[in-house]
């Protein structure tokens, strides 16, 4: 483990009937390729999983890999950088609290996107 964020408090995603999510970032080093990692999240997911009756619904856990280096992997199981990251401030600041000089495979500066999004800095948890 290379660096942990804080954790972020922050309204759902989708319906708003449901608890706040706890988000956080964190940066690893492996020699696992992409594909491996995401299995192991998968079944990190799945194991720690309560019955979701909606796509956007409360989980008990969701691990994502948003970015894998500055690799761009468009896959049917797996999308890096995350598909919709860049329109996700909950996403964004704790990333950026612990790669505040990123910049995203595709070349802006994470701080740029930060800005052009105008997405508040979440409450910390």
């Amino acid at each position: 483990m290379v660096a942990v964020s804080s954790f972020y408090r922050t309204p759902p995603l989708g319906p708003q009937d449901q608890p706040d999510y706890l988000n956080a970032a964190v940066a690893l080093e492996t020699a696992l390729p992409p594909r491996r990692c995401s299995i192991i999240l998968s079944a990190s997911n799945c194991s720690r999983a309560s019955a979701q009756s909606r796509t956007l619904g409360p989980r008990t856990l969701d691990l994502d890999i948003i970015l894998f280096g500055d690799a761009v992997i468009n896959s049917e199981r797996l999308t890096v950088p995350h598909y919709d990251m860049k329109n996700r401030g909950f996403m964004l600041w704790p990333l950026f609290e612990i790669a505040p000089d990123l910049h995203f495979p595709d070349g802006p500066a994470l701080r740029a996107v930060l800005d052009n999004l105008g997405a508040a800095k979440p409450a910390s948890w």
